[in-house]
């Protein structure tokens, strides 16, 4: 079943804060519910499906919906960790054209930064003593920083990729981020200031690195004939694509990420190409997650990725595609190490024309968000959401 034109983004909104020291993950997720209910023009009372991830406390959807006093007859709590919010969008398409629900309502929230939890602390979750292939791996004690180095530096042996083409992204994200009051990092970098910041896992420095913030956000998913009934921008959409790559029992490849397999799907379902992209949102954890992904959903060739982003070619009104014109989780914000629902959400601005107008881009009707979770060099989610602007 094609998802085409069977659903409508109707609200977006996104918690302001960054570290939030007086509210309760609960209260973070109704605040921004609220928020998207009011941006849709909507109410609680009409909210009849529900989806989170595995940000959301207590027993997900149970603990949730009665907290915000929610009676949807349609759940779904599918975690893929950072996809999950983009894979979330496409849940409520296909729950809407089924029948299963009417009016959807994502929400995302975290506060690690207030709660100050340790580096390793998700890994601690993702990772205990049941999980399969724990007992296999933890002797080399892998984390995050150091999978993500792997794949950036086997990309710069496979493909001549640079430390300076790396660097380049968050110079990108930061000059986005500038215009957004809410971003945690908002001074412009240059190269050298990211090939000067400490090193964390070779290649990859400190400002190649995502921030750990706080806050969250929320979407609204709609029946196109509610959505047309509301007096808002509509944002339809037009393509979705899923897809898992893990291990392959050691036949591993970190050249190459799932959203290959994802935005293949996306593409199709939409009709169109890479080309008539005028917008993406790239979950961007690190510098060379960035590269891997423009490559695999077909921005450029595969090893081009370094060439394709140098000299601010990924910046609003420099480059062909502007990319996290919110300054993304490099600058602006990454809740909950689930950050694809901002992906979502900034390319639902750009496409109703209300991003910061030194980032907008001109006549945006076709945007792409796309999303990894877990880690590129051993298993990860992947989802790419195409949306148009009708």
């Amino acid at each position: 079943m094609s998802l085409r034109d069977r659903a409508c983004i109707v609200g977006a909104f996104e918690h302001p804060t960054r570290k939030a020291d007086d509210k309760s993950v609960a209260l973070l997720h109704a605040e921004v519910a609220k928020g998207a209910l009011d941006d849709a023009g909507l109410s609680h009372r009409d909210v009849d499906g529900y989806f989170c991830a595995g940000d959301a406390p207590g027993l997900g959807p149970a603990s949730i919906m009665e907290y915000m006093g929610l009676h949807a007859r349609y759940v779904d709590s599918t975690d893929t960790g950072g996809s999950a919010y983009i894979l979330a969008v496409a849940h409520a398409a296909a729950a809407i054209a089924a029948g299963k629900c009417t009016v959807a309502l994502i929400t995302c929230a975290g506060r690690p930064r207030a709660a100050k939890l340790p580096p390793d602390a998700e890994l601690k979750i993702l990772f205990g003593p049941t999980v399969p292939e724990v007992p296999f791996e933890t002797a080399y004690r892998h984390s995050f920083a150091n999978t993500y180095g792997m794949v950036a530096r086997r990309h710069m042996h496979e493909y001549g990729t640079t430390s300076e083409q790396l660097a380049w992204v968050k110079v990108a994200a930061s000059h986005h981020a500038q215009h957004n009051p809410h971003a945690m990092l908002r001074e412009i970098v240059t190269v050298e200031d990211v090939l000067n910041s400490p090193m964390i896992a070779d290649p990859l420095h400190k400002l190649d690195c995502c921030v750990i913030s706080d806050g969250g956000g929320a979407l609204v998913v709609a029946h196109p004939d509610i959505a047309r009934s509301l007096k808002r921008p509509l944002v339809k959409v037009r393509g979705t694509g899923e897809a898992i790559k893990h291990m392959e029992g050691g036949r591993v490849d970190v050249t190459y990420s799932a959203g290959r397999m994802s935005s293949t799907a996306a593409f199709a379902e939409a009709g169109i190409t890479p080309r008539d992209i005028k917008y993406a949102s790239l979950y961007d954890s690190f510098t060379i997650t960035v590269i891997v992904q423009l490559e695999d959903l077909g921005f450029c060739e595969k090893g081009a990725g370094g060439r394709f982003v140098a000299d601010g070619k990924l910046i609003s009104g420099v480059g062909r595609l502007p990319v996290n014109t919110d300054g993304g989780g490099l600058c602006s914000s990454h809740p909950a190490n689930r950050g694809g629902i901002l992906k979502v959400i900034e390319a639902v601005r750009q496409l109703r024309g209300e991003a910061n107008p030194r980032v907008q881009v001109p006549g945006c009707d076709l945007a792409l968000a796309h999303g990894i979770g877990g880690s590129l060099a051993t298993r990860h989610g992947s989802a790419t959401l195409i949306l148009e602007r009708e």
